[in-house]
């Protein structure tokens, strides 16, 4: 399982004309489920982004957790994180799980999350969605329950 956390500003998700989620300061996470992903990749990257200390403390510091701050999650599944570019130039996905599975761990995702008592907006599965991300810093974190990275 794979995430890309960006810290912002502010951030949402729009589906055709409608805004479907939207949150201030906090995460916008973009998650791709990969195959053979099961509940230990996804407790990881949980913990991960909820414990990820990357908002500054009184002097500065990236010290604080999203938790610490009072801030929010957007969450978007992303497939193409597990795009491999290796050969070629046109991106394989055969390492993405297949959608059934990946919308299972994505709502997991969300209810995990929920459960630390962090607001949590996301956007909609599969949907051709328009992601306006205010990324503060701006801070990029890659995650990867396998740690390849």
């Amino acid at each position: 399982m794979r995430a890309v956390v960006q810290r912002v500003k502010k951030s949402r998700v729009i589906v055709g004309d409608n805004l479907v989620g939207e949150i201030g300061m906090g995460f916008n996470v973009l998650l791709g489920v990969e195959d053979g992903d099961d509940e230990k990749d996804l407790k990881y990257i949980v913990d991960k982004v909820v414990n990820l200390r990357v908002f500054e403390d009184s002097e500065g510091k990236m010290n604080l957790s999203i938790k610490d701050v009072g801030g929010e999650i957007l969450a978007i599944s992303q497939f193409t994180l597990l795009g491999d570019c290796r050969k070629g130039r046109r991106p394989s996905f055969i390492c993405a799980a297949r959608p059934d599975e990946a919308k299972k761990y994505y709502e997991n995702f969300i209810e995990m999350v929920k459960k630390e008592n962090i607001n949590v907006e996301s956007g909609i599965f599969q949907a051709e969605m328009m992601v306006e991300i205010n990324n503060d810093g701006p801070v990029t974190i890659l995650l990867d329950s396998k740690k390849t990275f």
